[in-house]
């Protein structure tokens, strides 16, 4: 904890300057500010008298910040409400981040609104000179996120997967990663997912399959954000994914027993996946 500057565990008011509708039910929004967030990372972000809850950042540039957040919750519903010019809480940023060397060659996959994490990825990627493979998948193409963003990045190649067959692959994005890493001309140096835990599980499988190293974004339950509460300890290991996470090894994930089995809720009863 001492590593987390005081101010980063306070919450600021940040104000919206740009509000963009991905879907029905996602929305984007862009703050006047940045956390100097890396990509992978987490924030908390607080409606006084609602809740806080914990969200993914979809980008900092150093300017501004993005999250592009799914209304499912009671704090994101009244969330989504919200205008531009509106002040919203900021804490953060917070977690573990992706980490890459120049020059390799990184394969992303992205299951919903992880697309947005794993733009921001992307983004910074492509500065050091990596050669990326994207795969996007969603239900249907009326939900997938990112793709025109990701689209316009050099040196990235966009595969889509959706589980009806709308838009790109029918199936799982996971199948489309079996199929990259088995016809790679070239070698794969890194997996990087985030997405449902049940597609990160399969992911871990098709790069244990293939001898591929990946780190993956696992999400649980959240109060604090710098490991105090202890909320989100995994068991058996006892750490805390705020703090030891939610970018993970594949090495160290395989050591967690509840990993696509269960989460435990905000009283810490499991629910199974």
């Amino acid at each position: 904890m001492s590593s987390i500057p005081l101010q980063s565990r306070l919450p600021k008011t940040y104000r919206i300057k740009e509000i963009r509708v991905e879907t029905d039910m996602v929305k984007t929004f862009t703050f006047d500010g940045s956390l100097g967030a890396k990509p992978g990372q987490f924030v908390m972000v607080w409606l006084p008298g609602i809740d806080e809850v914990p969200m993914s950042v979809a980008y900092d540039d150093g300017a501004e910040t993005k999250i592009t957040f799914f209304a499912v919750g009671e704090m994101t519903k009244v969330l989504t409400h919200s205008n531009v010019g509106d002040l919203v809480g900021l804490r953060g940023p917070f977690g573990t981040y992706y980490e890459w060397d120049a020059g390799d060659h990184i394969v992303l996959v992205a299951g919903g609104y992880g697309a947005a994490p794993m733009y921001f990825v992307a983004s910074e990627a492509v500065k050091n000179g990596c050669t990326l493979e994207a795969i996007v998948g969603a239900r249907g193409k009326e939900h997938l996120l990112y793709l025109e963003e990701l689209e316009g990045l050099q040196h990235c190649s966009l595969h889509v997967s959706t589980d009806d067959g709308s838009m790109g692959h029918k199936g799982y994005n996971t199948e489309v990663l079996d199929h990259l890493l088995a016809a790679a001309a070239a070698p794969i140096d890194k997996v990087f997912a985030c997405g449902p835990e049940m597609m990160l599980k399969s992911v871990l499988t098709v790069c244990d399959k293939h001898k591929v190293p990946c780190s993956l974004s696992l999400e649980r339950y959240m109060k604090c954000g710098f490991g105090v509460c202890g909320n989100c300890c995994v068991d058996p290991l006892g750490i805390r994914l705020c703090t030891d996470g939610p970018v993970m090894s594949g090495d160290l994930v395989r050591n967690i027993d509840e990993f696509g089995k269960y989460h435990r809720d905000a009283e810490g009863r499991k629910h199974e996946f």
